[in-house]
């Protein structure tokens, strides 16, 4: 299984050469997000590479285990926690879970076409309008239509988001993935407009934004291209700096089992460029966390304390 933001590296380039190699992931492996696989990776089968971690390239070749960190480490492949829902893997449980969940997708597919339809309808209807009185009425009329355009088709994406989490909120909670609580997470990652958003990364508007998506968002908070998956989980503090490619995620996922808890973040603090925080965390007032570091799940960060490093630590 591969979460999000994998990245598989098959070439090396130097200052002067080129060379492009096979890269061979084991069975029954479970890549979390944004790893970066190379060719020569020492794993092999059933391996969990936890988020963000360094795929070993030397030494002896894992497999049954887990790895987690920069430099990586062992860690047990599945906590007994998980091994609740292992009844739901297999059998008659498997095949009923999947036909469900197949059936829930093919709404969730038609949800997202009609909304994205929709969307694009309404930006061609403003962007076009804009250039057909580009000539009629004065060139104000048009300006305001073409950043109408951009602004009302993102409010309209956002506002999806938030009627579609309304129907069925999110609360922390520890389930199968073949359980409906996840599903309809997972159909809110369908229709989270993040790549829209981008538009705004860098302005105030970004804010307001993520506040009518549900983030308890603070005031005066500078976003320069942050991802937060689940809005409603998420608070964060005044005066904050959110680097770009950050992310606060407050969910995991791992061998079956979905996991998401809530996650603070306290006014005046900084989260570095690509750093990652995960579910359950809490970071004190005026707190810093290094540039691509990984908070793990459960972290209380104390106020004023930098951290960094994958797994982080205080630094």
């Amino acid at each position: 299984m591969i979460a999000d933001g994998l990245i598989l590296m098959n070439d090396e380039v130097s200052s002067t050469s080129f060379r492009v190699s096979r890269v061979a992931i084991g069975r029954d492996n479970f890549l979390g997000n944004d790893v970066t696989y190379p060719a020569g990776g020492r794993t092999g089968d059933n391996v969990l590479l936890g988020t963000k971690v360094m795929v070993p390239l030397e030494g002896a070749v894992h497999e049954g285990v887990g790895l987690l960190g920069s430099p990586p480490f062992e860690i047990p492949r599945t906590v007994e926690r998980d091994t609740q829902f292992d009844h739901l893997r297999t059998g008659e449980a498997l095949r009923r879970g999947l036909a469900a969940k197949n059936r829930y997708n093919l709404r969730t597919i038609g949800l997202f076409l009609f909304t994205r339809w929709v969307g694009v309808f309404l930006f061609a209807l403003l962007y076009l309008a804009a250039i057909e009185l580009y000539g009629v009425l004065p060139h104000v009329v048009s300006a305001v239509l073409f950043a109408s355009s951009i602004v009302i088709t993102a409010v309209y994406f956002t506002l999806v988001h938030r009627c579609v989490e309304t129907l069925h909120p999110v609360r922390p909670t520890i389930c199968s993935i073949y359980h409906p609580d996840f599903w309809s997470v997972e159909r809110q990652w369908k229709v989270h407009p993040i790549h829209y958003l981008h538009a705004f990364d860098g302005t105030p508007f970004k804010n307001v934004l993520w506040r009518l998506m549900g983030v308890r968002m603070g005031r005066r908070v500078f976003d320069d291209g942050t991802h937060i998956p689940e809005p409603s989980l998420t608070a964060i503090g005044d005066d904050c700096v959110l680097n770009y490619r950050s992310k606060i995620q407050c969910h995991s996922q791992e061998d079956g089992t979905f996991k998401c808890d809530r996650t603070a973040v306290g006014a005046g603090c900084t989260i570095g460029i690509d750093a990652l925080v995960h579910y359950g965390v809490t970071m004190g007032d005026g707190a810093t966390l290094a540039t691509d570091s990984f908070l793990m799940k459960g972290e209380d960060v104390p106020p004023g304390a930098r951290w960094g490093g994958n797994p982080a630590r205080e630094m």
